[in-house]
């Protein structure tokens, strides 16, 4: 054996290791030691049952009729809204969206952030802009102005975006909020433990935890984890938390071990990303696991196959995937993930 080729062989050796200890996911003996539970082997509605929101687009129109009528119907049945609204009744990460999903039975996945004054509220994106129409940013508001903008203000049920507010699109910085909320039937971004006392334990929750930047991390950030924390530690209920920020799933790791806990991530493309960089590639390649030790992966569906989610898998992570919207997109994730998030359509023939 040549020296080259003997030292190609190390090479590999070495890089192969390293890929092995950074994917690993939490040993089982660490399971055993901090007695974790799993994830409840149930479907999780993203962002609640939802007419009006995430995934109505019109590449889906075909399937989320039925699922928007599903969402309005559970809706009402829980006691939101009734069939005379004209507009949405329980539009994304609502309290009526988490209420259809406990009357359905599905399990609840949702968003938490943190406002201006220290709330955690539950809310996806950074600003309003998509689900209210206003540009401005959450953690720039604080929770007594989020309850007086309403959710959807003008639009239609199905609606997979809010119409901008006058102006907000000219001049964001003259947009104010509301000296009262609106009159009528209206929904507004809530409060995390509003959605806890809500869903009590009926359903299992998986609590995504938003930082304010993709890849740094701040006092605000330290705030959102022990205060989200203190709030989930008082709940009875089934419950997980995930994060595409391995800090925020460290965090976990550090001070709670005993929470089951995920890993977000997804593979960068040009589709799905406006810039990339080697750091979004290697959270594409759950470099970052190191860090976090995750219980499972939360998965874009589409990546299920790609060689790091596989050796995650076979190294004892539970692969989860986000967001399968539709039942094609679902017989395809049921080959690689053994959970699955969904919205947009109804999976299992509900009416």
């Amino acid at each position: 054996m040549s020296r080259s080729f003997r030292s190609a062989l190390i090479g590999g050796a070495v890089i192969a290791g390293m890929a092995l200890w950074a994917i690993a996911p939490r040993s089982f003996s660490d399971k055993q030691h901090s007695c974790t539970s799993c994830l409840p082997d149930v479907l999780y509605a993203h962002r609640g049952l939802h007419d009006a929101g995430s995934g109505l687009t019109k590449k889906y129109a075909r399937h989320s009729g039925p699922y928007v009528e599903l969402a309005r119907r559970m809706a009402i049945k829980a006691g939101y809204g009734n069939a005379r609204v004209k507009g949405p009744i329980a539009p994304e990460n609502s309290l009526a969206a988490f209420a259809a999903a406990c009357e359905a039975g599905y399990g609840i996945e949702l968003d938490v952030r943190r406002t201006r004054d220290g709330q955690i509220v539950v809310a996806h994106d950074r600003t309003l802009l998509r689900v209210a129409g206003d540009p401005r940013a959450i953690e720039n508001l604080t929770y007594d102005e989020l309850t007086r903008i309403p959710l959807f203000p003008t639009a239609k049920p199905g609606d997979a975006t809010a119409e901008p507010l006058p102006g907000s699109q000219e001049r964001p910085a003259r947009v104010s909020t509301p000296a009262a909320p609106p009159k009528g039937y209206h929904q507004h971004v809530p409060l995390l433990s509003e959605v806890l006392k809500l869903v009590d334990g009926r359903v299992p929750l998986i609590v995504e935890y938003k930082s304010v930047n993709e890849f740094s991390w701040d006092a605000r950030d330290e705030d959102l984890m022990e205060k989200g924390h203190a709030l989930l530690k008082g709940y009875e209920g089934p419950y997980a938390v995930e994060s595409f920020h391995p800090t925020a799933v460290n965090w976990y790791k550090e001070h709670w071990p005993e929470v089951y806990r995920g890993q977000v991530a997804h593979w960068p493309s040009a589709d799905n990303d406006k810039s990339i960089d080697l750091k979004r590639y290697a959270a594409g390649l759950l470099a970052f696991d190191w860090r976090s030790r995750p219980d499972f992966i939360a998965y874009d569906w589409r990546g299920g196959s790609m060689p790091q989610v596989r050796l995650a898998r076979l190294l004892g992570a539970v692969p989860v995937s986000w967001t399968v919207r539709s039942h094609e997109e679902l017989a395809q994730a049921e080959r690689d993930f053994d959970h699955h998030i969904f919205e947009a359509f109804v999976p299992d023939g509900q009416s």
